[in-house]
């Protein structure tokens, strides 16, 4: 007994530790900003925050704007988006410097003097990447990651950390370290995740342009949540050298890492400038195809697939809505909409996503969680995973009534044995080329899908980790995809929504209706995707369905 405490009270000093190091951070942030202010009390930071990131972009590079009014303005912005909804981890003070090193700059990048900021789990060289895992407190990355290196190198300055779920398999965005991350829009609700910090700060209007990564949605939940705009690329379009993954190794569901920002011309810019041969020289696994221009510009009508559910997680009033105008707004504009037919999406969500992630029976998750103060919410998964098989054969057998607890029990906490896992893999090959035969032979070009939302309230995720079909499926896929706002929840929803039932008529289902109530006002996104290699057609086709 002894022994365990005063571990776990060494485990609290270093929490302590880290959350010092966040309160400091904020204060460091907030003397700089004021030290500015008094140094330059006539620089209007409103009209500076209002500019998007093109023109800022421009004004940067021509002179017109100095860096550290673009800088300082930012990081006041940022400060105050922190107080309110808890989304940084830290200040990289090191920017500051960079900062004032980037005016003697005799080639300026695409993104000179652009503030930036970065998920925690996207290394900083002499920073913590923790993934909310106390044992990762004061273990400082080396080196950057490709990401932020070429960041750098285009002109970028990486000013903040921010703030993730325990281990990342999460769509909220919650640790023991530094708590809970809320939505800028409305603080009873989640910011998403596991790029929550990333969806607040950015939604606040914080950042300009931050960067996060998605394993099942963890980029598209927060800019859904947070009234945003994401872009998950196919997973290698850009470099993940020096990104923490949940699950390091897993190859079934395929992460990305990408941007997230106000609007899709920003996602864009900031495509054509990581496309780029720094990227290519410093980590020659990922395909050397510069932003295509053309495509990404044309004003050809496009032949657009849709639908407006999964026939897994039904859609609130709100989501189907959302699809429903888009596609006919679509379509006034010029555009061909297809009606295009998913089966057997929870299949793909237990057989592939969940049972290809925990193969290992969540061993190596498990590992993860070893000496932590906390578990996390994922109190049955550890429970199951911890089991004898015995115990869960039965509970397999118990569980049948309820849909979808048995397939979780079955696939979550059972060993594959190799063979099974190159079974698995080749049977998502299999359904690959099964979905892009489909789409070949509708000849569309791109798709219009449904994006879980409006936010969930607080905590809501941990308990309703089903709903992510509509999202993980193209990470099993590894296609392209976007999520762009285009309205919001309206009484008539809120009254809609009283009649939803779901389909299995579960307990998931009955809670998933209460975490969508309340939530008049609040944004409502689709989902864009192409093709594998096609961001340029995804952020196209976002852009019309930004502008309709």
């Amino acid at each position: 007994l002894l022994l365990r405490w005063r571990r776990r009270r060494r485990l609290w000093k270093k929490v302590e530790e880290a959350r010092h190091r966040q309160e400091r951070s904020l204060v460091r942030m907030e003397m700089a900003v004021r030290r500015f202010r008094e140094q330059h009390p006539s620089v209007n930071m409103v009209s500076i925050l209002n500019l998007p990131l093109p023109e800022l972009s421009k004004k940067l590079r021509d002179g017109s704007l100095p860096p550290e009014h673009v800088f300082y303005s930012y990081v006041g912005k940022a400060l105050q988006i922190a107080t309110e909804t808890n989304c940084i981890t830290e200040y990289l003070q090191e920017s500051e410097t960079q900062l004032r090193k980037a005016k003697m700059a005799e080639k300026l990048g695409l993104l000179y003097g652009v503030p930036v900021s970065i998920k925690d789990s996207i290394d900083c060289e002499g920073h913590d990447s923790t993934l909310g895992f106390i044992k990762n407190i004061n273990k400082p990355a080396a080196e950057d990651s490709v990401v932020v290196q070429v960041l750098r190198r285009q002109g970028a300055i990486p000013f903040v950390k921010t703030n993730v779920p325990q281990s990342l398999i999460s769509y909220d965005c919650k640790n023991l370290i530094f708590g809970q991350t809320f939505n800028p829009l409305l603080y009873t609700r989640s910011p998403g995740g596991s790029s929550g910090g990333e969806g607040a700060l950015v939604g606040g209007g914080g950042s300009i342009l931050g960067f996060g990564t998605d394993v099942g949605g963890s980029l598209r939940f927060p800019a859904a949540f947070c009234g945003i705009c994401a872009l998950k690329p196919t997973g290698n379009r850009l470099s993940k050298k020096g990104i923490i993954s949940g699950v390091p190794g897993q190859k079934a569901v395929v992460a990305a890492v990408g941007p997230i920002a106000k609007d899709v011309e920003s996602l864009a810019f900031c495509m054509r400038a990581l496309l780029s041969e720094d990227m290519f020289n410093l980590d020659s696994t990922v395909p050397p195809l510069p932003f295509n221009e053309e495509v990404y510009s044309s004003t050809q009508p496009l032949r657009i697939g849709y639908y407006e559910t999964d026939f897994f997680t039904m859609p609130s009033p709100a989501m189907r809505r959302a699809v429903r105008e888009t596609k006919q707004m679509l379509e006034d504009a010029g555009h061909t909409l297809v009606p295009f037919e998913l089966t057997n999406v929870d299949y793909v969500i237990f057989n592939f996503c969940v049972r290809g992630m925990f193969a290992d029976g969540g061993a190596s998750f498990l590992k993860k969680f070893k000496g932590e103060l906390e578990k996390s919410s994922m109190g049955l998964f550890f429970w199951l995973a911890k089991s004898p098989s015995w115990i869960k054969t039965i509970l397999s057998w118990m569980a049948k009534p309820f849909h979808l607890l048995m397939p979780f029990i079955g696939f979550v906490s059972f060993f594959s044995t190799v063979d099974e896992v190159w079974s698995l893999h080749h049977e998502i090959e299999e359904f690959c080329h099964q979905f892009v035969a489909q789409w070949k032979k509708l000849n569309l070009d791109v798709m219009l899908c449904p994006m879980l939302g409006p936010a969930l309230g607080i905590g809501y995720p941990g308990k309703l980790s089903v709903a992510v079909s509509y999202t993980m499926l193209y990470n099993a896929l590894d296609f392209p995809a976007g999520v762009v706002p285009v309205t919001m929840v309206t009484d008539e929803d809120e009254q809609e929504l009283k009649s939803y039932k779901g389909y299995f008529r579960d307990w998931w289902d009955r809670t998933l209706a209460k975490a969508f109530r309340g939530s008049t006002g609040l944004p409502v996104a689709v989902q864009c995707v192409a093709l594998p290699w096609q961001e340029e057609l995804c952020l196209r086709f976002m852009k019309e369905v930004e502008t309709l």
